[in-house]
């Protein structure tokens, strides 16, 4: 009886890992199965150009995975059994159940509304293509009124700023306000800093540090010394969250619901399930845990599949360097800020900025779509031996593999 791997999610780490197990295990041994709700690849760092009113490619998960042997099943999990080894979904058809040998758990995130008053009901974000194409539409009845719509960006991380400077340039006849917790890219060098403080001004865009958002209604948003910010649209960039599938399914869990796993991905609880990007608490060489980031789903996506990789086939489990290189920021299509960080994960003083660093961060996004449409990379099926027996070839296709870079 072939052994059964059901990945849950179809993002980056899923993605990756289906595509490698797929490639480097029999078919005749070995049965890769993907749920995923959406139909399509969703490019996550690419949500804020869609809301702009960028055209962001969309690869059908049909056509990614055509010819790889991997199964797709288009559904929204539900629940998950770990000691019977099943998984409970729901589709057009109603559902079901699918059983599995070893689970790979990657449903990402969501937005994190820290429960703030109206966030749910007023706010709009970007972590998901049609909260993006909702957002789109409504910055598309702004600019067709022509009497200069107020957008409010709640939030200074890397989706903010990206948010933020999107918007703004992508449509001037708005007014873009960036609120921040605290000092405008405090995670950044001084120099890197320096940049992000022009690029606003550039772009026209409102920043409000030290500012706490406590409530959002339909055309304002207040704050805690009493402050109402009035706008047209709040965008909510305050942070994301897994959801609470993994806690309800007795999986060992923190207290922001993802899994525990260890060293290898594989979870503290259930030694049968692994988890890979946001879904996954992984704590990185150098002893912090990893940040929600393409970069995490990129490493632990790794780990989690030469894991699998090494107790299927009986070799020994590679370790997979588990780091944060540092921060990739698009400062709308002409400008970006290439930051890399230390072993502490604190920004280093160096830095580039400008057109160069916007090409790079178009090429990891190039990249990072490229590895997801060709989840084998590329390469022809090979012929499979024993799902115990290594191959040769592996040695040489897995140099050809990108290593994952940073957002």
């Amino acid at each position: 009886m072939k052994h059964r791997i059901v990945v849950l999610g179809a993002g980056y780490a899923g993605t990756y890992a289906a595509g490698n197990l797929a490639r480097r295990l029999s078919p005749a041994d070995v049965e890769v199965t993907v749920v995923n709700a959406e139909p399509d690849f969703v490019q996550r760092l690419r949500l804020h150009q869609l809301a702009a009113g960028q055209a962001i490619e969309a690869p059908h998960l049909a056509d990614v995975f055509a010819g790889t042997g991997i199964r797709l099943r288009l559904a929204r999990v539900t629940a998950v059994d770990p000691e019977r080894r099943v998984v409970a979904v729901a589709d057009v058809d109603g559902g079901g159940e699918l059983g599995y040998d070893t689970l790979l758990y990657a449903l990402g995130s969501h937005v994190a509304d820290h429960g703030v008053p109206g966030v749910a009901e007023h706010a709009f974000h970007v972590t998901g293509r049609p909260a993006a194409l909702r957002l789109r539409e409504r910055l598309d009845g702004l600019d067709g009124r022509g009497d200069g719509g107020r957008v409010l960006v709640v939030g200074d991380g890397l989706t903010g700023i990206e948010t933020a400077t999107e918007i703004a340039e992508s449509r001037p006849g708005l007014s873009v306000t960036l609120v921040a917790d605290g000092e405008l890219g405090a995670r950044l060098s001084t120099g890197a800093r320096g940049h992000l403080r022009r690029a606003c001004e550039r772009l026209g865009i409102t920043v409000l540090e030290h500012a706490r958002v406590e409530a959002v209604e339909a055309t304002r948003a207040l704050c805690a010394d009493g402050t109402a910010l009035e706008c047209d649209a709040t965008v909510w960039t305050a942070g994301f969250a897994v959801p609470p599938l993994a806690a309800a399914s007795g999986f060992e869990v923190t207290d922001d619901g993802r899994i525990v796993v260890d060293r290898t991905m594989r979870s503290v609880s259930h030694p049968d399930v692994y988890a890979a990007g946001d879904s996954a608490w992984a704590v990185g060489d150098n002893g912090l845990p990893l940040p929600m980031s393409c970069a995490s789903a990129g490493y632990t996506g790794m780990q989690a599949t030469e894991a699998i990789l090494g107790r299927l086939t009986g070799r020994r489990t590679a370790h997979v360097k588990l780091s944060y290189p540092g921060n990739h920021i698009s400062l709308g299509r002409r400008d970006g800020i290439l930051q890399l960080v230390d072993g502490e994960a604190r920004a280093k003083t160096a830095f580039m900025s400008g057109r160069k660093a916007a090409r790079i961060k178009a090429g990891i996004l190039g990249m990072s779509l490229w590895t997801v449409s060709h989840p084998t990379f590329g390469l022809p099926r090979r012929k499979h031996r024993s799902a115990g027996a290594p191959d040769a070839s592996d040695a040489t296709a897995e140099k050809a593999v990108a290593r994952p870079l940073g957002h």
